[in-house]
C-alpha cells in the first residue's frame, strides 16, 4: 500500500467511525495560509533542533496534513524520539484518521461551558469498571482475578483538603496534594496552570515521562506510551477546562503510533469509536461517543495470548459516568 492509498484508507476509517462533523471547514485561503505557516515552522524548528541535539537523541519530525486539514485542522506531528527507552524501531506518526478524530473531539471540548471552581470546593468524579491482577494460587500457578474499579471521588480543587474516595459503599480519606499536586496527581488549580498550546503541553508531559520511562531507566513502557497514558489520566480527572481538554487531544495527535479502533465498548456498555496506541502486545483505547465526540472512558485490550488472557481480552476498562464541581465532599452535582 503506497502513501496515497494509506491516506485514503485512513480517511475512510475516520468517516466510518464518526458521523460528518458539525463544524464548518475553514475557507480555502485560510487553510492555505495555515499550511504555509506550518511548513515554515517545521523548517525553522528543524534547523534549530539540528544544531542543538546530541546524536543519540535525534528527533524525528513529520508533517501530517491530508485528512486533518480537510477536517479544518492542520496538525504538525512532532515525533520526539522513539516509543521505547532504548530508541528501538521506527514508529510511524499518528494516523490521519486518529488526528481527525482527536481534532473533532478538541472542537467539541472547546464548545463546552467552563467549570468555574472556588477555594474550598471539590471536583467530583464517578467511574465504573475493572482491572485485572495476577495472583498465585495454592498450587503455585497464576490465577487471573478481576478487581472492581468503580468508585466516587471528591478531590479538593487546590489539594489543601483530604480526598474522599467511596468504593463499594466504604469511605476512605486520602491525603491531599501538597503544593497543588503534580501531573500524576493533579488538582483543578494545577491543571489551570498548564499550557494550552499542544506542543508546549506535550513537551511538559513528555519531560515528566522521561524521568521514569526515558533512556537509562529500567522501564519498558517508553516516554511515548507513558505520555499517551498520562494524557488519558488527565482527561479522566474531570478537572480540565474545555481549553485544556482540547489541547490534550491535540497533544495526543502529536504522539507517534496513535491510531483508531472504529468500534469499542466502555465499561458502562456504551459503544463508540476509539483513539488507540499499541504497546507490548496491548492496545490502550480512549473511547468516544460517536455523536457528541465526548470521552466515555478507556480500556486495555490484549492483542496476543498471554498469562493475562486470550487475544481480545479486555484486561482493564474504566468509564467516566459523572463529574462536576461541588461545595462539599460527599455531595453530587
Amino acid at each position: 500500500m503506497n502513501a496515497e492509498q494509506r491516506e485514503r484508507f485512513e480517511r475512510e476509517q475516520a468517516q466510518e467511525a464518526l458521523p460528518a462533523p458539525a463544524y464548518p471547514e475553514l475557507p480555502s485561503e485560510r487553510m492555505e495560509a495555515r499550511r504555509r505557516h506550518l511548513l515554515n515552522e517545521v523548517d525553522r524548528q528543524g534547523r534549530a533542533r539540528s544544531r542543538r541535539l546530541a546524536p543519540r537523541l535525534r528527533r524525528r519530525m513529520v508533517l501530517v496534513l491530508g485528512t486533518a486539514v480537510a477536517a479544518g485542522a492542520a496538525v504538525v506531528v512532532l515525533g520526539i524520539g522513539s516509543g521505547a527507552p532504548g530508541g528501538a524501531g521506527h514508529v510511524p506518526p499518528a494516523s490521519a484518521a486518529s488526528v481527525q478524530l482527536l481534532e473533532r473531539a478538541a472542537l467539541a471540548a472547546n464548545a463546552m461551558p467552563q467549570k468555574e471552581a472556588r477555594a474550598g470546593q471539590y471536583v467530583y468524579v464517578k467511574t465504573v469498571g475493572h482491572t485485572s491482577v495476577l495472583s498465585e494460587n495454592q498450587d503455585g500457578q497464576p490465577d487471573l482475578l478481576r478487581e472492581n474499579e468503580g468508585m466516587e471521588q471528591w478531590t479538593s480543587v487546590d489539594g489543601s483538603a483530604s480526598t474522599l474516595q467511596r468504593k463499594e459503599g466504604k469511605d476512605s480519606m486520602l491525603p491531599g496534594s501538597e503544593g497543588g499536586g503534580n501531573l500524576n496527581s493533579p488538582t483543578y488549580r494545577l491543571l489551570a496552570t498548564l499550557p494550552t498550546d499542544p506542543e508546549a503541553l506535550l513537551k511538559m508531559i513528555r519531560e515528566d515521562a522521561e524521568k521514569n520511562h526515558g533512556a537509562g531507566s529500567d522501564s519498558t513502557t517508553g516516554p511515548d506510551q507513558e505520555s499517551f497514558v498520562a494524557i488519558g489520566d488527565l482527561l479522566r480527572s474531570g478537572a480540565a477546562s474545555p481549553q485544556l481538554t482540547a489541547a490534550l487531544y491535540r497533544a495526543a495527535a502529536l504522539i507517534p503510533g496513535v491510531d483508531v479502533a472504529p468500534d469499542a465498548v466502555d465499561a458502562a456498555g456504551r459503544r463508540g469509536a476509539a483513539v488507540a496506541r499499541v504497546h507490548a502486545g496491548e492496545r490502550k483505547e480512549w473511547i468516544f461517543d460517536k455523536s457528541a465526540v465526548r470521552l466515555l472512558g478507556e480500556r486495555t485490550v490484549l492483542l496476543n495470548d498471554s498469562a493475562w488472557g486470550k487475544a481480545g481480552t479486555v484486561v482493564s476498562s474504566v468509564a467516566l459516568v459523572a463529574s462536576g464541581i461541588v461545595d462539599e465532599a460527599g455531595q453530587t452535582p
